[in-house]
């Protein structure tokens, strides 16, 4: 598939005002179509960067991230889904810095998603560049697919998990789950 040049694009935003019944040479929108494009290059073309940043430790307890904000979009109806997660590992040996995991949610949160997708991606790429002996990320989001559209319900959110080794163990996801509170 070709990737349409930004004037198709910028086209294609026109005949979305046309559909949905504006003028997209009236002042306040002539902009826009101009506007959405350098959204969309800035949101869905920007690729986070992430190396491996690696401390040999010794350290053996819980490394925790908590209330980390996050937009995304669904992949359904594109539609933003805006929430915040906690990620949470066991190290291995090594740590990973702490502003790589900040990027790796950026890296699967910056693209059009599912919120169950999303913690099973941040796992597994803590656990190939770290090997730790587990790892746990709960995400909570508001999807405004469902909160403009459809049940027309807001104010309500979604909670997913993504569970891997030692925070199997039921004393381990509760110190965890306590600690994130």
């Amino acid at each position: 598939m070709n990737k349409p040049s930004a004037s198709e694009l910028e086209k294609a935003i026109e005949t979305i005002l046309k559909y949905i019944g504006e003028n997209p040479k009236r002042e306040g929108l002539k902009d826009t179509p101009k506007r959405v494009r350098k959204f969309y290059d800035e949101w869905f073309l920007s690729k986070e960067e992430i190396n491996s940043t690696l401390f040999s430790e010794k350290y053996s307890n819980m490394v925790i991230i908590k209330n980390i904000p996050f937009y995304s979009f669904c992949e359904h109806h594109m539609l933003p889904f805006i929430g915040q997660m906690s990620i949470g590992y066991l190290p291995n040996g090594k740590v990973l810095g702490l502003s790589k995991l900040i990027r790796i949610v950026k890296k699967h949160t910056k693209k059009l998603q599912i919120q169950e997708r999303i913690g099973k991606q941040i796992a597994d790429d803590i656990e190939k560049a770290t090997h730790v002996r587990g790892v746990m990320v709960v995400i909570e989001a508001e999807h405004l697919c469902m909160s403009m559209r459809g049940v027309e319900s807001p104010g309500h959110n979604t909670i997913t998990s993504e569970i891997r080794g030692l925070f199997k163990k039921i004393e381990v996801r509760t110190e965890f789950l306590q600690l994130i509170k």
